[in-house]
């Protein structure tokens, strides 16, 4: 018996990095898996990968930053599978500035791919799922380390995930309250080797010595790789944390233990 077994999932940011290891994982688990990005390549690549492996999946196209299709998406999948369990908010951007390099332009796109979303993301999800009963649903929320301290660096990603943060214990809160049988909780990833980060390195000049940099940073000597989240994740999405609401999930490697 899987983890997540007729359970159906939507993962924002779903073609590659975290998002590609928590829909693999999840579809293992016996999820059914919506995979959502604008890497459409990529993303029905690996909706056919996973079918071929035997997985339940589908890829849609979807600009998370846009309202209007988050009301449709949701539609579609529950008039199509007849409900929604688990919504992974895990699109992310991210933008390689100080404060001071930083333009408002940049600025507030990070802050719209990676914590407006989140927000139009849960609405939809709560807005679905509080009908449910008794099933009701998960709704995880992907932040990071830098949802709880500073990197100097990343000044919009900072404020973007720090966002995530504190907006998912207030959602939490209101859907426990309001008997909606809902559980909201974000995921802190440290740095993970994923394109994202591989993009970082780039920026330095020196992948490989950023690779080896990360790995002395954190405590258990290595940095992360995307299925090190996917299984914190499914936990979150499973029946097994049916008490756990309004956390936080760090998983980084021991970093933020310094």
């Amino acid at each position: 018996m899987g983890r997540v077994d007729d359970k159906v999932a939507l993962i924002t940011g779903g073609a590659r990095g975290l998002g590609e290891a928590t829909g693999r994982l999840m579809a293992r688990e016996g999820a059914t898996v919506v995979l959502t990005d604008i890497l459409d390549d990529d993303g029905k690549a690996l909706a056919e990968s996973i079918q071929s492996e035997g997985g339940m999946a589908e890829y849609i196209r979807q600009d998370v930053t846009d309202e209007d299709q988050w009301d449709e998406l949701i539609s579609d999948i529950t008039s199509r599978h007849g409900r929604i369990d688990v919504v992974v908010n895990n699109a992310g951007v991210v933008h390689d500035a100080t404060v001071e390099d930083t333009t408002l332009e940049a600025w507030r796109h990070v802050n719209a791919v990676n914590s407006e979303a989140v927000f139009l993301g849960t609405r939809a999800a709560i807005k679905a799922m509080k009908d449910q009963d008794p099933q009701g649903g998960s709704i995880v929320n992907i932040s990071s380390v830098a949802g709880l301290v500073g990197i100097d660096n990343l000044a919009a990603y900072n404020a973007s995930k720090g966002a995530v943060r504190l907006f998912s214990k207030s959602a939490a809160l209101h859907v426990a309250q309001s008997g909606y049988n809902i559980r909201v909780n974000s995921v802190h990833p440290s740095y993970t080797w994923t394109p994202m980060v591989q993009h970082l390195g780039d920026n330095t000049g020196d992948r490989d010595a950023f690779f080896d940099a990360l790995g002395e940073a954190h405590p258990l000597g290595r940095p992360g790789v995307p299925m090190d989240i996917a299984y914190g994740v499914i936990y979150l999405a499973s029946d097994e944390s049916t008490w756990v609401t309004g956390s936080e999930l760090v998983i980084d490697g021991g970093l933020t233990a310094r």
